[in-house]
C-alpha cells in the first residue's frame, strides 16, 4: 500500500454510492436522513483523487438500501454517481443513477411569484436535462431554469 491510497473498511450489506461530485457528499447524506442520530455504520470520503472526475466523494452506509425517491434526488446532485448494492460482502447489483425526466414534489422554484410557492395545492413539478455533468431544472409553471439544484431540494 502506498501513502496515496485510500482504505475503507468493506461493508457486509448496505449501499455504496461512488462518484458523487466533490463536495456533495454531507449532501447525499442529508438526502439519505443520515445524521448524528443515525444508528447505521457510515464511511464517508471527500475529495478523494479520481481518474475521471479529478476529486470525487464516496459514501458507504452498512444495512442501508436507498428507495427511488432518495436515488431520484442524489441523481439530480450527482449525476454520475454509482450505486453498489452489497450482500456478505459482495457487489451483488452495480449500477449509474440516471437523474429522471420529470421530478415531482422533489424541487422547490426559486420564483417567488410561481403558482406552486403560492398558497394553492400544487405540486411542484420540473423537466430535467442534462449540459455536461450539469443537471439543469425547468419549472413546468413559469419556466424558471435551475442549476445549482442542491439550494432547491425540497
Amino acid at each position: 500500500m502506498t501513502e496515496r491510497e485510500l482504505v475503507i473498511s468493506k461493508i457486509r450489506e448496505g449501499t455504496v454510492i461512488d462518484h458523487i461530485n466533490a463536495g456533495k457528499a454531507l449532501l447525499v447524506l442529508k438526502i439519505l436522513g443520515i445524521d448524528e442520530k443515525t444508528r447505521e455504520t457510515v464511511s464517508l470520503a471527500m475529495n478523494v483523487p479520481s481518474r475521471k472526475m479529478g476529486k470525487k466523494d464516496i459514501v458507504k452506509v452498512e444495512g442501508l438500501f436507498i428507495s427511488e425517491e432518495k436515488l431520484n434526488k442524489i441523481a439530480l446532485i450527482a449525476p454520475n454517481a454509482t450505486i453498489n448494492l452489497v450482500r456478505e460482502y459482495r457487489i451483488e447489483k452495480k449500477f449509474k443513477v440516471k437523474p429522471p425526466e420529470v421530478v415531482r414534489g422533489i424541487l422547490k422554484c426559486p420564483n417567488r411569484m410561481c403558482i406552486s410557492n403560492a398558497r394553492e395545492p400544487v405540486e411542484s413539478i420540473f423537466y430535467i436535462s442534462l449540459k455536461g455533468n450539469e443537471v439543469v431544472a425547468k419549472c413546468h409553471y413559469c419556466g424558471r431554469k435551475i442549476s445549482d439544484l442542491a439550494k432547491f431540494i425540497i
